[in-house]
This record gives C-alpha cells, structure tokens and sequence, in this order.
C-alpha cells in the first residue's frame, strides 16, 4: 500500500516534534503505529489510523491516558485489540469493515460510549458489553451475530442499536423494554423475512437524463434529473437516488429501497416514484419528487461529542406554530409507516427536510427500516419510534421563542417516559396533536 503524501506529511511533522500540544492527530492508510504518537500522550484525544494494513496494536496503548475516540476502520485487524482496555477515558472506538471474528472482555474500555463494528465477522460479542453503564450507541450490522449478550438489557443508556444483516433468528423481547433506546434497526436477518418492494413502476435508465449532484449519504448519491414518462413527450424534474450498493452502518442499501417502496405516497415522505432498472453499470436506484431548492435538512447529524443527538444550528429559531405544524407532519408520516409495518428506525432530525419557515416537512431515509411483526411485538417496536419522535419535539420546543402550551411538554414526557409501554403510539400522538393544535397555534 503507498501511504498518501498528505499522512507522510504528517508522519514527518510528528516525528519533528511540530505537533506537540496536538488534540486530534489523523493518519490514514498507515503501515505501522508510530511511536512519535506516545508523545502526545498528554494532550492526544482523537486518532484517527483508517485505511492502513494494521493488524495490531502497541500493548502499551494504555500510555494514551488522555484518548477519547479511537478509529482503525478498514485495516486487517481479525481482533478487537484487547489493549484498548487499558485507555482509561477512551469512550468512542470505530473498527468497521475489516475480518475481525474476536472481541474480548478485556477489549471494551471502562468508558465505552460508542462502539462501531459494522462489516466485519463477529458471531458473539462477551457478555461484559452490557456492564458498561455509559454505552450509548452500538452499531453491530454486517456480522454474523446469532446472538446478543443478555447482559445488555441492563444497558440504561443505550439509545441506538443497528443490528441489520446479522443471523439472528429473533430479536430479543428485552430489547423493547430498554428505557432509552429510540433508533433500532434489524432488517436483513432470517426472523424478518425481507421487505416487499410492493408493485412499484420500473423506470427505465434511457428515459433519465441524470443532473446536478444534490447531496450524498452513507448509502448513495442523490442527482437533479429529468424524467420522460413513458420515453416521449416532455420531461420532469425528479429527485433521482443511486445506491452505492455497500454496508452501511444502518445496514443494506437494497433494503433500503425496499423500504422505501413499500411505504408509498405520504404528504409528509420523500417518497418514490418509481425504481431504476437497465442502468449500464447495474446500480440500483429510486426516481423520487424533487423538493423545492430552498428547502434544506432540519439539523446536522450527531457529532462526535453529541453521540447521539442532532447538531442544529445555533441561530436557529422557529414559531410555536411552526414547530407544531412540523412535528404534527413527521409524526403523520411516521404513524403512516407504522400503518403499513414499517419502523423508520432513524427518526431524526437530521433525516427530515423542510421550507425553514412555516413548518412544511417530510421525513426521508430508509436506511434503518424494518419490516414490523404482528401484534403486540410490533406494537412495541413501534414505541421506538415514538421515543424518537418526543426526543425530537423537545428539540423543536427548545427552540421556540415562545414554547408553547404546557400540553405539548406533557405529550414530550408521555413519549419519551423511561416506561416504554406506557408510551402512546404515533396514531394517538398524532391525535392529540390535532386537539392540540387551535391552542398551540
């Protein structure tokens, strides 16, 4: 492998003694752990050694007193290195799309916070996973887990869990009891028994004339387009989705698409109007209803230091009304999914887009959808999402000059509540918002 000149750059720097004091020091696609590394033992708090050929790490790691957040992904590791046991503050570590089959007791940090194992062989994780109270968010899709470790219903603060495309053949009934957990996925696992894509219209690639890049995420690309319905006659603007057809941290892109079939038309959804087929290089993808241009996501994703909740922008500011109109929409669509078996599981802020005045919104990426089982069971999946959604419309009131009606708060506890069979379900959020709303307004 030849390292980058931009890492040789910064080997270089290190081993001069420049970057002394560092905070944050990244060298991707590195062949070995540098020594020079130990001397920012005082200050060093984030590492990034993505992309390389390690296979190991130093048994002295520990000598990091001061390193929060950890990074290999991509390496050749077959192990989660025991040594990251030793790093008393490291409380975020990422080691996804490699072959690692082991993890030890020993490899868990006392700190552990966030834990990222995607794409890689795992078939069982120790039971001391769930006996780090701090664990906030686990990201274990692309394994071969059959198994979770028990211990982890004991997990207070566990607020997300992506377990798509795994083996497991059921998921554990201690997992809806979890006081804090909002963002669950499982999709791609034999107990769900794949998604229906529906009678969903094929759309041929030579009738788009693919556009602009509109945005990007972990699944794919979004494209301006233009749609000739039928391959004749005038053509008109679309939203056009191309999968990347790789692992993502919330699982796979084709369930994605799925997903996003089977939900239909909703005011309040992106939407699908069709899939792709005969693309030249077989990609999958999804024609959806263009937005208009000024409408943007509502917040920025989590940050490193946020974990698991948005970052929104600091001015931001909305009307009562507004935030009302917006909750009641995204709690509309979600009720609406519910409505056809399906668990958005990524329910976030920012997954939704919207004018940024009045309130009009919809709610976007499937990423994370499952396929809902019948009954209670589902039913009490379901309350998943509706923790989100009072996790959201706190965010949304925090940010009212004037908050509003005490009514709202109290529908904010009642969905977010550590009970979570005590929640209501989003039919009945969704009707008390209407009650609600002459008094909010």
């Amino acid at each position: 492998m030849n390292v980058r000149p931009s890492t040789l750059a910064r080997l270089e720097a290190l081993r001069r003694g420049d970057l002394a004091g560092a905070r944050e020091l990244r060298l991707p696609g590195i062949t070995a752990f540098p020594d020079e590394i130990f001397g920012l033992a005082d200050t060093l708090e984030l590492l990034d050694l993505g992309g390389g050929t390690l296979t190991d790490l130093p048994a002295d790691l520990g000598r990091l007193h001061r390193l929060k957040a950890l990074f290999c992904s991509g390496n050749r590791f077959e192990r989660l290195p025991p040594v990251l046991g030793d790093c008393a503050a490291l409380s975020q570590v990422g080691f996804r799309g490699m072959a690692i089959r082991e993890v030890a007791e020993e490899a868990l940090p006392p700190q552990l916070r966030w834990l990222t194992l995607t794409d890689n062989r795992i078939e069982a994780l120790p039971d001391a996973l769930g006996r780090r109270p701090k664990l906030q968010k686990l990201m274990l899709a692309g394994n071969r887990l059959r198994t979770l470790p028990a211990s982890l219903a004991g997990a207070p603060n566990l607020e997300l869990l992506r377990l798509s495309a795994n083996t497991l053949d059921a998921l554990p009934t201690w997992i809806t009891a979890l006081p804090r957990l909002a963002w669950l996925s499982w999709s791609g696992n034999p107990f769900e028994g794949g998604i229906d894509r529906g009678n969903a219209a094929a759309i041929p690639w030579s009738h788009l004339e693919p556009g602009d890049l509109l945005g990007e995420g972990a699944s794919g690309r979004v494209h301006r387009a233009f749609w000739r319905e039928g391959g004749t006659g005038p053509s008109r603007p679309v939203a056009l989705k191309l999968f990347k057809g790789t692992m993502t941290s919330d699982g796979i892109p084709d369930h994605e698409m799925a997903a996003c079939l089977l939900a239909g038309a909703h005011p309040h959804l992106t939407g699908a109007l069709g899939r792709v087929t005969d693309h030249p290089e077989n990609a999958q993808g999804l024609v959806m209803p263009l937005l208009p241009p000024d409408w943007g996501v509502l917040a920025g994703p989590p940050s490193l230091e946020s974990c698991s909740r948005d970052v929104y922008d600091p001015g931001l500011r909305l009307a009562p009304a507004a935030a009302l109109h917006l909750a009641r929409g995204v709690a509309a669509a979600a009720s609406h999914l519910h409505g056809r078996a399906l668990l958005h599981g990524d329910l976030y802020a920012h997954n939704i887009l919207w004018d940024g005045a009045v309130g009009e919104a919809v709610l976007s990426d499937f990423g994370a959808a499952s396929m809902l089982p019948a009954g209670d069971a589902g039913r009490a999946l379901q309350r998943l999402d509706v923790r989100a959604w009072g996790l959201l419309l706190g965010e949304l009131l925090d940010r009212c000059d004037a908050p509003g009606a005490a009514a709202l708060r109290a529908l904010e506890e009642a969905c977010v509540q550590p009970d979570p069979a005590a929640r209501p379900l989003m039919a009945e959020v969704v009707e008390t918002l209407h009650r609600l709303a002459p008094a909010a307004a």
